[in-house]
This record gives C-alpha cells, structure tokens and sequence, in this order.
C-alpha cells in the first residue's frame, strides 16, 4: 500500500474511533446524569413517605401508590398492543413486578419507623448485588475502579449507619430484606432495557405493583384521608418520573457505572432528615457523607475518561 494510502486509512480509522469514543463518553455521562437526578426524585418519595409515617398500614400506601402511578402511565402501555413482548419478556416483566412489589412494602413499614439517614444506608446494600449481579448474569467487567467506588460509597453507608447499628429493629430487618429483593428488580430492569422502551418498562412495573400488593392491601384496608391520598399521588409522580430516569441510566450506562452515583441518594436524604425532620446532625453523618460525595466524584470522571481510553486504539494502530 502506498503512503498516500496509508495516511488516508489512517486518518479515516482515527477519525471512526474518535466518533466512537466520542459516542461512549457521551453514553457514559448521559448515564451519570441520569442517575444523579434518579437520586434526587428517589429521595423527594423518602421524604413524603416519612412525613406520612405509620398512621397508614405500609401494604396499603404501596398500593395506593403505585395504582395512581399505573394510572399515570396507562399510556405508555400501548405499545403492549401494537408491539406484544415475548413469553420469555412477560415472565421478566412478572418476575420484576412480584419481586418490586415485595420490596416497596418492606421499604414502606422501614420508611415509618427508621430515621431516613439510616433507612438509605442500609439500602445502599443493593448496589453490592446489583454489581455482582452485573457480573454474573451481563458480563459486565469488575474494574478495580469500580470495585473500589461501591467499596467506598458502602462504607460511607456504614459510617452513617454506625451511631444506630446497636439497637437491630423490625424497621432495619425489613429493609435489610428490601435491599436484595430491589437488586433483582434492578438487574430485570437492565436486562429489559435492550429489548422494550423505558416508557413501557415503567409502565409494567407499575402495573406488575399493582397486582402485587393488592391482596394485601384489601386485608388490611381502611378509608384514607384526603391528605394521605394527594400525598401518595405527589409519590406515585415522582416516584414513576425516578423510575424513568433510572431506566435511561440503565440504557446509557453499565450497572457498575450508575450504581456508585446512586449513593448521592444518601447525602440527600440525610441532610432533609436534618432539616425537614430534626434528625440529630452527628459527625458521622457529616463524615460518611464526605466519603460517599468523594467516591462518586471519582468513579464519575475515571469512567468518563475510561469511555474514551476504551475505544481509541493505540497510536500504531492507526499507521498501517
């Protein structure tokens, strides 16, 4: 091949490997983005749920919810008529619907009777399964990099957690049963996304919810007031919006990528508990804070910087 050529091929290649990292990192940080405001809907739900505390049976707010969020997203079923999912996709879409039920009614009974900064630490259990999960089940590589940004974010958790940790009670046991169980809806939930829309994703989880919680609901059932009613709607908007988010994260970015951001969620719910609350502010409140912002700051420009590393090749590999 002549050098003319040569150069020509090599300019041509650099400029297709430019474009696909660019694709990458942008992917990545659509994702990063993504999270962080999938954090911020999430805890505005943790704090609505606080502020109605135990007056309403947990099973029954759960199910007031999600039936105004299905409600809300009846729209996006369509295309559950004009696009049928597979058997093997209606079975994910039940799995995920049993397993998310499941988790919110626990997390609901936690959420009325554990202090918010506690409630979330112990959830940030779930990104220990979800990135083993993502391993295990999508391939996804463990990088020490992100190893070490779940590592740190969970002992941020554990530092917040500390002051409490003595006294075990039926609030921290339901939720240390929530964690997995989101795990698993989690990890559906990405597997989902490379086959059917967000918008139909959200939608069926609500549905799926729905269903879930109803037989419980009707046990335990007693009229609501009109203030618990618009406040479960206010959570079933926000709430159905953060799921959303979530699922475009999930699409633009690995598991192991999105799931160090989720522990922004903490800081947020930990300082409204503070202030909404009168929650103690306690110096490790402050302290696991500062190691949960550090590690998200670091995993989110090292993953950056990884989107384009990954796809540019190595400068001899552009000069043939």
């Amino acid at each position: 091949m002549r050098p003319r050529h040569r150069a020509a091929r090599g300019d041509a290649l650099s400029a297709t490997t430019d474009i696909a990292a660019d694709r990458a990192a942008d992917g990545t940080l659509a994702g990063i983005g993504w999270m962080v405001l999938t954090t911020v809907l999430f805890v505005g739900v943790t704090v609505i749920v606080r502020h109605l505390g135990s007056d309403i049976p947990a099973i029954q707010a759960a199910f007031i919810r999600y039936a105004i969020g299905l409600a809300m997203v009846l729209p996006l079923l369509r295309t559950l008529a004009s696009n049928p999912p597979s058997p093997r996709v209606l079975g994910l879409y039940g799995a995920r619907g049993l397993v998310h039920g499941c988790a919110v009614m626990l997390w609901f009974y936690a959420m009325a009777r554990v202090p918010i900064a506690e409630v979330t630490a112990i959830g940030y259990t779930a990104p220990i399964y979800v990135t083993l999960g993502a391993a295990l089940f999508f391939g996804e590589r463990l990088h020490l990099r992100r190893v070490a940004a779940v590592l740190i974010g969970f002992l941020g958790t554990i530092v917040i957690l500390r002051p409490g940790v003595a006294e075990i009670t039926q609030g921290h046991l339901a939720q240390l049963s929530a964690a997995p169980l989101f795990a698993c809806s989690f990890l559906i939930a990405k597997g989902l996304t490379s086959q059917r829309g967000p918008g139909e994703i959200v939608g069926v989880l609500s549905l799926g919810c729905t269903l879930t919680l109803l037989p419980g609901a009707i046990l335990v059932w007693r009229a609501p007031t009109f203030d618990e009613v618009a406040w479960l709607a206010l959570t079933a908007a926000i709430a159905t919006a953060g799921h959303y988010t979530l699922t475009r994260a999930f699409r633009a970015a690995p598991l192991t990528v999105t799931q160090p951001i989720g522990f922004l969620q903490l800081v947020w719910a930990a300082f409204l508990g503070i202030i909404l609350f009168g929650e103690a502010l306690d110096p490790f409140v402050l302290l696991g804070g500062g190691i949960v912002v550090a590690s998200v700051t670091y995993i989110s420009h090292r993953e950056a910087v990884a989107a384009r590393l990954m796809t540019t090749p190595p400068p001899q590999a552009i000069k043939h």
